[in-house]
């Protein structure tokens, strides 16, 4: 059931945001190479919690079987898609890192992930970044009441093949508030369903994952990381955000 939210729980999500895009700032501010994704989870969960919130993942079950989330933050390198698992291997120069990060305020969550470079990175894997936040900036376009979900998937997937790239389809955006995952879902792609439409109050998080080569992935053996079959390049954009009577307004910048 999709739920429409109210003036109150949008500023309590509003809140949870702000404390998503603190704790990507302080991302931000370490992201080099030598560091690990292990470290960054703490400075992150540091965060989080300083500004009073929960952090999202930690500890969500395993759709597959396999453990509970150990951690504060996704932390995907380079082929990786999304769940990827901090660790203690120092990033490299070059490599990119999608953070994905959730907080929980006063019941309601905020999601928002980014991927980050490493030092000097290949034109390659800058242009991948680039566009890929800029097919969420597509999406949230077509994101006005009255309009579908269809609308957006729309807008992220032509963007996303005309620049020569891939979405993934396994995976998709989602509704979000008191609970991370709400109803609708909101593919990255055109599907045969137009998606409920759009309605003031409605809370999404919005979260194109772009391929350099094709959207095919598998899911590693620890049960929840997801890597592009093809070995190739992934990068991942998203924010929470909540439709209004005019402008979409973002909760996670």
């Amino acid at each position: 059931m999709i739920t429409i939210k109210s003036q109150r729980e949008i500023d309590l999500m509003r809140k949870a945001g702000y404390i998503v895009a603190m704790a990507h700032r302080r991302i931000e501010e370490l992201i080099a190479p030598g560091i690990t994704t292990r470290e960054l989870d703490r400075a992150a969960e540091e965060v989080i919690r300083k500004l009073g919130g929960i952090p999202s993942f930690k500890g969500v079950p395993n759709p597959y079987g396999g453990i509970d989330f150990p951690a504060s933050i996704c932390a995907s390198v380079n082929h990786e898609v999304i769940h990827g698992i901090p660790n203690d291997i120092p990033l490299k120069e070059g490599d990119i890192v999608s953070i994905d990060i959730g907080a929980i305020y006063e019941g309601y969550h905020g999601d928002a992930a980014r991927t980050y470079e490493v030092g000097k990175v290949s034109p390659e894997a800058k242009r991948l970044i680039a566009v890929t936040r800029e097919s969420f900036y597509k999406g949230i376009e077509m994101a006005r009441e009255g309009m579908r979900i269809r609308d957006i998937s729309r807008a992220i997937q032509q963007y996303v093949e005309q620049n020569g790239y891939s979405v993934v389809r396994d995976f998709v955006g989602h509704g979000i508030g008191r609970e991370m995952h709400e109803e609708p879902q909101i593919p990255n792609f055109v599907t045969l369903e137009r998606g409920p439409r759009l309605r003031k109050g409605m809370t999404l998080a919005i979260e194109p994952m772009v391929n350099e080569g094709r959207w095919e992935v598998d899911i590693l053996s620890n049960k929840w990381t997801v890597v592009t079959k093809d070995g190739k390049l992934s990068a991942h954009y998203e924010n929470t955000i909540v439709v209004t009577e005019n402008e979409p307004e973002i909760l996670t910048e």
